[in-house]
Order: C-alpha cells, then sequence, then structure tokens
C-alpha cells in the first residue's frame, strides 16, 4: 500500500503529524509512505525511519514571486514529482484549501481515496471548503489534542484503533559536537515565540536561569530573530554562566534539543520536538489552550498554565526540580 501524507507546516503541527506514520506501520508494516512539507522541514521529517519519500514544496517562498520564470519552473518539477507515483490513499491532515490543493493533484491508483478533516478543532485554521477535496471526511471532536487529530483520520480510513502513546519515531540528527555546546549537562530555554502575548515573563525566566545556575547547570538561549537575540542578551546578563547561542539551522537546533538535561520553553516547535524526545521537558503555555498541544504520552514532560492563565515562577521551579530530581 503506498500512502501519501500532505502536511506542510508550521514546525510544531508537522512533529505533532508523526506519531500517524508510526500508527499506519504498526498496523500496515509493508506501508510505503511519502511526506509532502515545507522545504524548510524535511530534514526533520527525514529523521523518521517510516518515511520513503519526501517531497518539498515551497508555498511560503513561491508567493513571494509567483509570477517569476524561476518559481514557475520550481512548481513545474514539484508538480511532475507529486505525480511521479500512484497512491492507494493520500491524507490531507491540515484542512487548508492549499493543502487540499495539493491533496488533488496527486495521483491515486483505482479505487483509491483522498481522506481529510471533516470539522475544525476550536481555534483551529480549518477551513470548510477543503472538503470538496476529499472522497472521504473524518469528523473529529471539538477538543481533540493536535496528536490524536492525525491519528484518528488515520486510523478511521484504514480501519483500526489509535492505542498507546504516541511514538513520534523520531532518529537522531548527525552525531557532532558543535563548538557553542557545553561538555558538562546544560538546560535549554525556549524563551520567544513570534506572538507577544504568548510569552512568560522576563522575570520568570530570570529566576529560573539563577536557580538552575545555582545548581551548576548552564543555561543555553538560542533565538530566532533580532527581538529573541536582545532578549536572550538581556536575559544572559541576569542569569551567571548563561549563553547566547549563534543563530541555529533546524538540525542543530535539533541536536542542541536531543542533548539537552532539560528543557524549559513555551508553546512553540521546538520545545514541542524535545517533547518528541521525550527529553525532561517543562512547557509553559500563556495564551494557547493547553489541551490542544500539551506534552501528554511521557512522565518526563509537565505541562504547566493555560489560555490566559500563565504559571507562576516558583510552579515552574517547583516542575523543574521535580524533573532533575
Amino acid at each position: 500500500m503506498k500512502i501519501l501524507i500532505v502536511r506542510v507546516s508550521s514546525l510544531g503541527d508537522v512533529v505533532h503529524n508523526m506519531p500517524m506514520v508510526a500508527d499506519i506501520r504498526r498496523h500496515f508494516p509493508d506501508a510505503q509512505i511519502d511526506w509532502v512539507v515545507e522545504e524548510a522541514y524535511t530534514s526533520l521529517v527525514r529523521l523518521n525511519p517510516h518515511i520513503r519519500n519526501i517531497i518539498p514544496i515551497a508555498l511560503r517562498r513561491w508567493r513571494k514571486t509567483l509570477f517569476s520564470d524561476a518559481t514557475r519552473t520550481e512548481m513545474a518539477a514539484f508538480w511532475r514529482r507529486l505525480r511521479a507515483e500512484s497512491y492507494d490513499i493520500v491524507f490531507d491532515t491540515q484542512g487548508l484549501m492549499k493543502t487540499s490543493v495539493v491533496m488533488r493533484m496527486a495521483r491515486l491508483v483505482p479505487g483509491g481515496h483522498r481522506v481529510g478533516l471533516a470539522n475544525a478543532t476550536e481555534g483551529s485554521g480549518y477551513e470548510p471548503l477543503s472538503r470538496i477535496f476529499h472522497d472521504q471526511s473524518i469528523k473529529v471532536g471539538l477538543h481533540t489534542h493536535a496528536v490524536m487529530r492525525a491519528r484518528l483520520v488515520a486510523a478511521d480510513a484504514l480501519g483500526y484503533r489509535p492505542e498507546g502513546p504516541a511514538d513520534f519515531a523520531l532518529g537522531s540528527p548527525e552525531p557532532q559536537r558543535l563548538p557553542w555546546m557545553p561538555a558538562r549537562p546544560y538546560v535549554v530555554f525556549f524563551h520567544g515565540t513570534a506572538r507577544a502575548a504568548k510569552q512568560w515573563p522576563q522575570a520568570g525566566w530570570a529566576m529560573l536561569g539563577r536557580a538552575l545556575s545555582e545548581r551548576g547547570l548552564p543555561v543555553l538561549l538560542p533565538w530566532g530573530g533580532e527581538k529573541e537575540l536582545q532578549a536572550a542578551q538581556t536575559l544572559a546578563c541576569q542569569i551567571p554562566g548563561a549563553e547566547v547561542l549563534p543563530a541555529l539551522p533546524l538540525m542543530e537546533a535539533v541536536a542542541l534539543v536531543q542533548q539537552a538535561h532539560l528543557v524549559v520553553g513555551l508553546d512553540t516547535g521546538l520545545t514541542h520536538i524535545a517533547a518528541a524526545y521525550c527529553k525532561p521537558t517543562v512547557e509553559i503555555y500563556c495564551d494557547s489552550p493547553r489541551w490542544k498541544t500539551e506534552g501528554n504520552w511521557s512522565p518526563r514532560i509537565i505541562n504547566l498554565g493555560d489560555d490566559g492563565a500563565p504559571p507562576g515562577g516558583e510552579e515552574v521551579l517547583a516542575a523543574v526540580d521535580r524533573l532533575l530530581a
């Protein structure tokens, strides 16, 4: 059986889609599974040994130069690669017009199916018109976790029940000792997000960092833009021994996570990668519903706060102490 998954972005959503793949392979060990994903995330999907082929798409880049010759050439090459195989089932687990159009472009074997979501979950960006491109639309509950949503779509279409904790099946990046990586155990703070309302107060990060420094654990501060860099530099001045990292490509960021002793982070893609690896992780929710993405598959993950109810500093420190113990 040949299966194509269309889940193009964002980073956290791509991560949360991976247990669906492990479920399929558990019930259909010989299934050949391909994945259409944004070009920026191909290296992450490549860490999943259950994926046969990755088909990169560059929607984010193409829309900026839609009518240029170079973009049209790239789009034609994507079309040819997408159409090179015929699939028994094509899954769109994102539920957007752009992803359902990609689903429709894929070739099916005789009797094949295109399967997608029948409805939104609360607060999702689901676009109801996407259903016109499905042969089969799967209904999910209004408050279905992002991981379970994808698992339920695959299970319903293929005739099994999703059982057991989520298995992300993420392999390790290429082994490497990067110049900025400490030789001793370290803690990572994913302190920045694209949306200001999701941020946790700097005073909380500083207090937590000083407590970890007193325990002999250096704090590493990655960043993802000029504002996050400035915030990291400000924090580093308040936390003894803290280090502001250089700009990291995705696989170096994954290596940073995988080798960390502890990760504390906001509701962001890299925090969700730490949870997917079942690293000791504290996930902090300030302005997004915890039920949507919380790491609920391992006791090594502690989720704090909720939409409009960020946790206090002492609560986060207590969670850190529990994981370090």
